[in-house]
C-alpha cells in the first residue's frame, strides 16, 4: 500500500525558512519522479515542483523559483522541500504526490503558515 507521510510545516514569520519531509513507503521510492503540490486557503491545487528519479532534474512554480529547493534521499525514501524567504502567501496545506500507474496518490498534507 502506497503511503505518503508529510511533516515539518508550522508558523514562520514572513522571511523565514522550514523544511517539509515526505516520507513514502508501499513503493519503489528511488524508480518515480515526487512533487510538492499546495493548497492554499480558499484556493485550488498549485503545483509547486517536481524532481525526477535521480534527481538530476528539478523544475519549480515561477511563484516559488530560487527560494524552494526540491530534494530526494533514495536510500531513505524520503522527498524534501527546503524554503526559504517565505511570504504570506505561501501559507497553504502542503502534500507530497506520485503518480503511478495513471494513479495519483497523496498524503495527508502538512499545513503551513506565514505570518507575523
Amino acid at each position: 500500500e502506497v503511503q505518503l507521510v508529510e511533516s515539518g510545516g508550522g508558523l514562520v514569520q514572513p522571511g523565514g525558512s522550514l523544511r517539509l519531509s515526505c516520507a513514502a513507503s508501499g513503493f519503489t521510492f528511488g524508480a518515480y519522479d515526487m512533487s510538492w503540490v499546495r493548497q492554499a486557503p480558499g484556493k485550488g491545487l498549485e503545483w509547486v515542483s517536481t524532481i525526477n528519479t535521480g534527481a538530476g532534474s528539478r523544475t519549480y512554480a515561477d511563484s516559488v523559483k530560487g527560494r524552494f529547493t526540491i530534494s530526494r534521499d533514495n536510500a531513505k525514501n524520503t522527498l524534501y522541500l527546503q524554503m526559504h524567504s517565505l511570504k504570506p502567501e505561501d501559507t497553504a496545506v502542503y502534500y507530497c504526490n506520485l503518480l503511478r500507474g495513471g494513479v495519483v496518490y497523496w498524503g495527508q498534507g502538512t499545513q503551513v503558515i506565514v505570518s507575523s
